[in-house]
């Protein structure tokens, strides 16, 4: 994890990917950044292509004086729902840091729990701050990352393309060839399905 010298008080963004996908992890990333620092395209992440995700990505990675990304899998969401799992997975990223915050910018209306730093909820604060910004970007390209490498795993779902959403051609696939491990069996439609055996 990447650390820079810091001008100002330690402001850390944190966001998370994957909250609304019917297979897969909720990902979460925490980003320590001075706010002079510019990086292209993060006001308006939600916008950018792939590609640019990936370029944005890289320059955050170079210019974050500090970063971590965290993950928390299907059965632990499907144990303690997407919400707590979501706090859960931004907890941990915030805990990896190699920086210790002043105050952390949380994307939402939620603040994280078992966290003894000032926190800040901001609705809508991916479009409004860099920090958060950047976290969202970390967080999505990681977990688009994994879920491709997942596709390899449990071939036939689309999970390459989709990463988990549910599309109309995932929930077919999902029809036809049954939940696989990294499906959320507490997610219509899947929790509706008859065929989870002893998976």
């Amino acid at each position: 994890m990447g650390q820079r010298n810091l001008k100002r008080e330690i402001i850390c963004g944190v966001d998370e990917a994957g909250r609304g996908p019917l297979a897969g992890p909720v990902v979460a990333a925490a980003v320590v950044f001075d706010s002079d620092i510019k990086i292209k395209g993060l006001a308006d992440s939600k916008l950018l292509t792939p590609a640019q995700r990936y370029r944005v990505f890289s320059e955050i990675i170079d210019k974050a004086a500090g970063y971590a990304v965290a993950g928390v899998s299907c059965s632990v969401i499907d144990k303690i729902n997407i919400l707590q799992a979501s706090l859960l997975a931004m907890r941990k990223a915030v805990e990896r840091l190699p920086v210790r915050p002043g105050k952390i910018l949380v994307d939402g209306k939620f603040k994280i729990p078992g966290i003894d730093i000032i926190q800040e909820a901001v609705i809508g604060g991916d479009k409004l701050i860099a920090q958060i910004s950047a976290a969202s970007i970390l967080a999505k390209v990681t977990r688009d990352v994994y879920m491709i490498e997942l596709a390899d795993i449990y071939p036939g779902y689309g999970f390459e393309r989709h990463k988990g959403y549910g599309t109309k051609k995932h929930i077919e696939m999902l029809y036809e060839l049954g939940p696989c491990p990294i499906h959320r069996r507490s997610f219509k439609p899947v929790s509706q399905m008859a065929f989870w055996g002893d998976k």
